[in-house]
This record gives structure tokens, sequence and C-alpha cells, in this order.
């Protein structure tokens, strides 16, 4: 069966993946800015709500280009020590998800080995960074000879539909060596689709929808929110 990592910023939407059976969360903040790191808070307060389900907190520092100086990864270093200082119920696997380029576009070795450090042994994701690099077969290279668990990827590609041959070169390339996450448009209509021409084992899906104001009834949507509908409908054809 192929993994189901559910990314999202809301609280009540990692009770609801876990019940719902996703496999992992990427717990964040910020998505609509591309995604930041959760506060020390929120991380919390999810690993006091769920009792199985992975738990990948994003460390981002801002927003923008994936290009840190070194107070930037000073600072990220510190949210990863606090955040994994956290009380971790014993079903939950906590680990994280980083990332940081050079200016010429490649990997920042330094950056991520030392991000990567203060990870210790819990199980480590390169984000989407991944897919800015001008080579990605090179930077698949670096990323396992760093030791990282898995890699999140569209295959260099605005979707993950659009880069499935290039996915399924990198995941020939990782031989099991680094996990390849399929990410980027992967829809419940679209998820065996991607599966099949790719090889992958896992994929990460936005189940975002709209939550409409109950203060005024002909108000706009305020915010999104992750739907345990879409979330259904993706572990169905996942599983067909």
């Amino acid at each position: 069966m192929t993994l189901l990592e559910v990314c999202l910023d809301d609280i009540d939407g990692a009770i609801a993946a876990e019940r719902r059976g996703a496999d992992r969360i990427e717990l964040c903040a910020g998505l609509i800015e591309g995604g930041t790191t959760p506060s020390i808070g929120t991380v919390r307060t999810v690993l006091q709500h769920v009792r199985r389900i992975g738990v990948q907190v994003l460390v981002r520092q801002r927003g923008g280009e994936f290009v840190y100086s070194d107070a930037e990864v000073d600072a990220m270093c510190a949210d990863i020590e606090a955040i994994g200082a956290l009380p971790v119920p014993p079903g939950v696997r906590l680990g994280f998800v980083i990332g940081a380029l050079r200016p010429d576009g490649t990997i920042d070795r330094d950056a991520t080995a030392r991000m990567l450090a203060a990870c210790g042994n819990a199980p480590v994701t390169f984000h989407k960074a991944f897919d800015a690099t001008p080579d990605l077969d090179a930077a698949l290279d670096v990323l396992i000879e760093l030791g990282l668990r898995r890699v999140l990827t569209s295959g260099g590609a605005a979707t993950a539909v659009d880069g499935a041959a290039s996915l399924a070169r990198l995941v020939a390339r990782a031989d099991g060596r680094i996990g390849i996450l399929a990410a980027g448009g992967i829809r419940p209509h679209n998820a065996a689709e991607v599966v099949a021409r790719t090889g992958v084992a896992e994929v990460h899906l936005r189940a975002a929808a709209p939550v409409e104001r109950t203060d005024r009834a002909d108000a706009a949507p305020a915010r999104l929110a992750t739907s345990p509908a879409i979330i259904d409908g993706m572990l169905r054809a996942l599983t067909r």
C-alpha cells in the first residue's frame, strides 16, 4: 500500500488525519506563503492529541527563497532542538522537514548537515527546495550522501503528473537509499496514475478546503482547513 502524508497547518486537521487513517503529517505554519516553522505550542498540542501517526515538523525560518544566513541556520537548529525536547507519545515518530540551497541553487551541504545533526536520530525529509536545484540527479546524490530519509519532490515540474518521468528516474536512482515522496497537485482523481507511472511508495497531499465563516451568512470563506473528505478520497484511491 502507498503511504499517505498530509501537509497541514491546523491542529484539528492533524487529529482528523490520524482518525481517517493517514500514515504521516507534515506539520507547518503559514502554508499560504509556502510553509514556515509552526509554533512550539502548536507542535506540543498536536503531540498531545495523536497516538500513532508520524509527525514531521517543517523547520523553515521564513518564506521566500531557500538561501539562509548563518544566523538563520542557527535559529532553525534551535527550533529543531526545542521541538525535539518535547514529550512524544510512545506510538508516534517525530521527525523534521528541512532544506537549504546555495546561491547557485545547489544543495547547501553545510547548512543541511548542521540541521541534520540537530535532528539526531529523527527521520528527516528534504523539502521542495530540491525542485529548485539545477540538477536533480546530482542533488539526490548529495542528499543520499548526507543521510536524509526522504525527499519531497514533483520531479522538478509544476505537478507530479507533469514530472512523472523525472520522478520515475529519481526512484530508480535512489534504489532504496532514500525515499522519494511525490508531491504537487496529487488528488484522489490522479493519485493512482502518479503511483503507477513513477513507482513511488509515498505521496504527499495538501487536503485543504474552505471553511465558511459563521459571523455573516454572506461572508466569503475566511480560511482553509484540512478536509477529512479529501483524505478519505485519497486513501480510497491509493488502495484500489
